[in-house]
């Protein structure tokens, strides 16, 4: 894909997410990430905000080199900030990489994902605090939440930010591969965050939206004396329905 139009997707999808009126961040929280072929990506600069992104809020960083941090070992705080400016394509470029930069690298290496979009949305987050969020989130409720979110997320406890996180992820990101044999579209993180995964950076606002209205139902049918899940055969044939397949490429 051209680089300019990756940049250009990922600065507009990133302000997308930013928007203050739909609560996924505040103030410097999030980042985001693209693909611009097998060998680079672009990832959003360490204290930036997604509201105000533009074409110098991103580093552009070699995917594999940074991939590769995740196996280096122990490292400490100061050696990942030198591990991560290592991998900068541009040296000239003094901006530093998120310090999530790793899972996003590794991310962007599987198969159908060239967007990333990480954020610490409110309606997710009361969620993924709660004492519960294991539970809640172990069925699906509606159809369009299949169709935008995938047939359950990949879910881990959470994790110190950094390479603890990003080795995590891609952990609990494998086993679900070998489990369902497909990419999630969702990642849930206990007590932080959700991080969408697609194709386009539309599909990643349509998943992050999507997301964020499943939380709000979740709480609102509690209210109502609890959840009602679909079943895992209605799960699988909404997945799997030729009609909806068409509805999903209508967002990528």
């Amino acid at each position: 894909m051209d680089e300019r139009k990756v940049l250009a997707d990922l600065v507009a999808m990133s302000r997308e997410l930013g928007r203050p009126e739909n609560d996924y961040v505040v103030l410097g929280e999030g980042n985001t990430s693209a693909k611009v072929n097998d060998e680079s990506f672009f990832v959003k600069a360490s204290g930036k905000y997604l509201r105000d992104a533009d074409e110098n809020t991103f580093v552009k960083v070699r995917l594999n080199e940074a991939a590769a941090i995740l196996d280096r070992g122990d490292l400490t705080d100061d050696e990942i900030k030198d591990a991560l400016f290592a991998v900068c394509a541009d040296p000239a470029n003094k901006l530093r990489p998120s310090i999530e930069t790793t899972f996003h690298s590794f991310l962007l290496t599987l198969p159908g994902v060239s967007f990333v979009g990480h954020t610490h949305a409110t309606a997710i987050l009361a969620m993924m605090c709660g004492r519960n969020a294991e539970e809640i989130i172990k069925g699906r409720v509606f159809p369009d939440e299949i169709i935008y979110c995938g047939i359950e997320p990949a879910y881990l406890e959470y994790q110190d930010p950094g390479l603890e996180l990003g080795r995590t992820i891609r952990e609990t990101v494998c086993r679900y591969i070998d489990k369902h044999g497909c990419t999630p579209k969702e990642v849930l993180i206990r007590n932080h965050g959700i991080i969408a995964l697609g194709k386009t950076a539309h599909e990643v606002e349509a998943i992050t939206m999507m997301a964020c209205k499943v939380a709000r139902i979740l709480a609102g049918a509690h209210i109502f004396g609890g959840v009602n899940y679909m079943t895992q055969k209605n799960v699988d044939r909404i997945y799997t329905r030729p009609d909806e397949h068409v509805r999903m490429q209508q967002f990528k």
